[in-house]
């Protein structure tokens, strides 16, 4: 008795499953649209983008498939430069209006601040803190010898405190300045002001005269601070931009 063999089967590959079918198409399909967009760019793409050209004007256009386009002209330029530069110049001359009017401001201060000498055509005939015969005590101001009749101005902006005669110093003015400084004016042949007059640098008070105790024509001119002893004129004046 023979004994068969089974009968050795055949193995059949199995068909693909739909998944795997699916997977494959998405995979060519992939590969073909890269091999497309590697050769060219499809028209639509392309022409979505915009090319800026500058015209033979020099004027810039937008062109392309936009939704609108723009035109920056030479005069649009030109315009609003010279918008800018009248700006520039209104903000310029509003800038020199407020400098000259604080030049202006100062120049009045500095005018009403300064001193001045009280006479011209003078000569000093004696100092102050000097001795002699003629004085009961050193000399307490600084004397300008001028011909009788001189004007008289005030040396500096203060207010006429007092007009009158006052012994040996024959008619005297004394000008309270803003700063309590007084200033004596002696010998005075004649007066032009009045107490409580105000008076600024430069403006006549009165003329030199011989009036008191004197040997000739002159003014005798005292600074008091505060009202109070006398300093010397002459380092006063100095000390105020006036050389005697």
């Amino acid at each position: 008795m023979s004994t068969r063999r089974p009968a050795r089967g055949r193995h059949r590959p199995g068909l693909p499953t739909p998944a795997a079918l699916v997977a494959v198409v998405l995979i060519v399909a992939g590969v073909g649209a890269i091999a497309v967009s590697s050769t060219a760019q499809p028209e639509p793409m392309a022409s979505g983008y915009r090319a800026l050209a500058a015209d033979t004007a020099g004027d810039v256009v937008a062109t392309g498939n936009t939704v609108g386009t723009f035109d920056v002209s030479r005069d649009f330029d030109r315009d609003l430069l010279e918008k800018q530069a009248q700006q520039q110049a209104e903000q310029r001359d509003v800038a020199l209006g407020d400098l000259v009017e604080k030049t202006q401001a100062r120049a009045e201060q500095l005018k009403t601040n300064q001193w001045v000498l009280p006479v011209a055509g003078y000569r000093l005939t004696a100092r102050f803190g000097q001795s002699s015969s003629l004085w009961a005590t050193v000399h307490t101001g600084l004397d300008f010898a001028a011909p009788s009749g001189t004007t008289i101005v005030s040396v500096a902006r203060g207010t006429v405190k007092e007009v009158s005669y006052a012994g040996a110093y024959g008619n005297r003015t004394v000008v309270t300045l803003e700063d309590g400084t007084e200033v004596w004016y002696c010998h005075q042949s004649a007066t032009r002001v009045s107490a409580g007059d105000p008076v600024d640098p430069g403006q006549p008070i009165g003329n030199v005269g011989s009036t008191g105790n004197v040997t000739g024509p002159h003014l005798h001119l005292e600074v008091r601070p505060g009202g109070g002893s006398p300093v010397d004129p002459e380092v006063a004046l100095a000390e105020h931009g006036v050389r005697a």
